[in-house]
């Protein structure tokens, strides 16, 4: 049985912190999401990138790449550079991706955004600063 691949993309940065991040992410979503390969590509400064990523990809036994920015809203990267990266037309979300000799279809995931998740970690984050003050 085949599976669906996943591109993590983060930004990159100078301190190791992003790339841990991500990395970390990358890995907690493959622990619990076993119909996915996940791996973990970045735009800049960090290693591996998103070229290489896709690379690797290409040997994979995948039915579908599933590219997903670990982004919070859109920016140059999400609207022009990573599209680019990957082949597609403007605003497109959609496409191909060719591997072993076959094509499979590549989706464009949407940055984070609002979300009411997002809405609950900042509340956590927020009440856990609290307990932190108070300790």
């Amino acid at each position: 049985m085949s599976k669906k691949g996943m591109l993590l993309i983060g930004h990159g940065s100078k301190l190791p912190y992003n790339k841990e991040l991500i990395e970390t992410t990358a890995n907690l979503i493959a622990k619990k999401a076993d119909e996915y390969i996940v791996k973990p590509g970045f735009m800049s400064l960090n290693t591996p990138t998103v070229e290489e990523q896709l690379e690797a990809f290409r040997g994979e036994d995948i039915d579908m790449l599933v590219v997903v920015p670990l982004f919070l809203a859109r920016g140059i990267h999400i609207n022009r550079d990573i599209p680019e990266l990957l082949g597609l037309p403007e605003d497109s979300r959609r496409g191909e991706f060719r591997l072993n000799g076959r094509t499979v279809p590549l989706v464009y995931a949407n940055p984070i955004g609002s979300d009411p998740l997002l809405a609950e970690l900042m509340l956590k984050n927020a009440s856990d600063a609290i307990t932190e003050l108070k300790a």
